[in-house]
């Protein structure tokens, strides 16, 4: 999705990594979108949900962002402060939601909550969503649906942002599409997938251009289809996305995902299409009106309670188990090196890039909000 660099690069005296209280960490970010008129509750919800991408190690979706999507999302009125979603159809396990612009880090969540509460009484609840911003991790929102014993899923187009070419073609037609699925896996981490229907979301290539490095081939191609590693020269229109699977045939299965996402979470609720003949003349519209998925499943609704979290810990504790390789590697299976990467980070504090940190530190002179506490 659409990212606005507008903080300054990172210098050599910035230290190379701060580490600050989780807790102080959230209550930082929860104030500062208070400070920018969120409502405190909602404020807290979203900074959970951006404060995510930093706590299990995926630090392209997380505080980074603050000053580059969400800040400039409100200054601009691309999301509403004071937005309420509404109801549009509700029809028991199925709800269609227009979410008025609101902040997507606090509004895919609030949409979980209330598909768990359907799961609840129909055994699966669905709210579809039109009207969204930019929500971050997909993974903390179907996260959600975890801690009721569900199954959370989520998914969300990019709007009118269109970034991505369809395989063969010359003009960019869909979003980075993410997708997530969490599942209670017993007495183990939670299962977590969260992932770009692209070989990459923008924010690990940009986050590359940032830092001045290079970037693997096959996150990138140029119009003749040759793998690109120079990561700067994605926003300047000389390098693409490519599809993840790809280069090849497998390029398909990312694409196939892409649009199954741009069916599900933008053309069943009606929120902005990539697809369109709009895209044909390379505009480069921003991620306005973006549609979510968003699903929670209730296994008890189907079987005897307990019986999921049962076989769920054995077929995640299995694979944990099995026999690795390499001697003192291990298997492991997507949420548990999360799960670990955040134990640690309220243990011994979220690890911040210095530079990272000293631009919060003067969001937080500007804004009058005190810096989350160093460990």
């Amino acid at each position: 999705m659409a990212m606005t660099d507008l903080a300054p690069p990172p210098t050599d005296s910035s230290p190379v990594t701060v580490r600050v209280t989780h807790d102080d960490l959230l209550r930082f970010t929860a104030e500062v979108f208070t400070a920018h008129g969120i409502p405190p509750h909602r404020s807290m919800a979203a900074a959970t949900a951006l404060c995510h991408g930093d706590i299990t190690g995926t630090t392209s979706h997380g505080l980074v962002n603050l000053t580059r999507i969400y800040l400039p999302l409100l200054a601009s009125g691309r999301a509403r402060a004071d937005a309420e979603p509404r109801v549009l159809a509700d029809r028991g396990a199925t709800v269609l939601l227009d979410g008025q612009g609101a902040l997507g880090l606090w509004l895919a969540g609030e949409a979980m909550d209330l598909a768990a509460r359907r799961a609840a009484e129909y055994g699966i609840g669905l709210v579809s969503v039109r009207g969204g911003t930019h929500f971050g991790c997909a993974g903390p929102h179907a996260l959600r649906a975890v801690a009721h014993d569900m199954i959370g899923v989520v998914a969300a187009n990019c709007g009118h942002q269109r970034i991505a070419r369809p395989p063969g073609g010359r003009v960019p037609m869909l979003g980075t599409n993410p997708l997530s699925v969490a599942a209670p896996a017993g007495t183990n981490p939670p299962f977590l997938l969260d992932m770009s229907t692209t070989t990459v979301p923008t924010g690990k290539v940009r986050a590359a251009a940032r830092a001045g490095t290079d970037i693997p081939a096959g996150w990138l191609a140029d119009d003749a289809g040759e793998p690109v590693t120079d990561p700067g020269l994605f926003d300047t229109g000389d390098a693409h996305l490519t599809w993840l699977g790809g280069p090849g045939s497998g390029q398909y299965k990312g694409f196939g995902l892409g649009l199954m996402v741009e069916v599900l979470a933008a053309l069943v609720p009606g929120a902005g299409l990539g697809p369109s003949q709009a895209a044909l003349s390379v505009d480069r519209t921003p991620d306005d009106d973006i549609g979510y998925l968003v699903l929670a499943i209730a296994p008890a609704a189907l079987r005897q309670p307990g019986t999921y979290q049962r076989e769920a810990g054995a077929l995640f504790g299995a694979l944990l188990a099995c026999p690795p390789v390499q001697g003192g590697a291990e298997v492991s299976y997507p949420g548990v090196p999360e799960a670990r990467h955040a134990e640690l980070a309220r243990r011994d504090g979220v690890p911040l890039d210095g530079a990272l940190f000293t631009e919060l530190a003067d969001l937080a002179e500007r804004l009058g909000v005190p810096l989350p506490e160093v460990c």
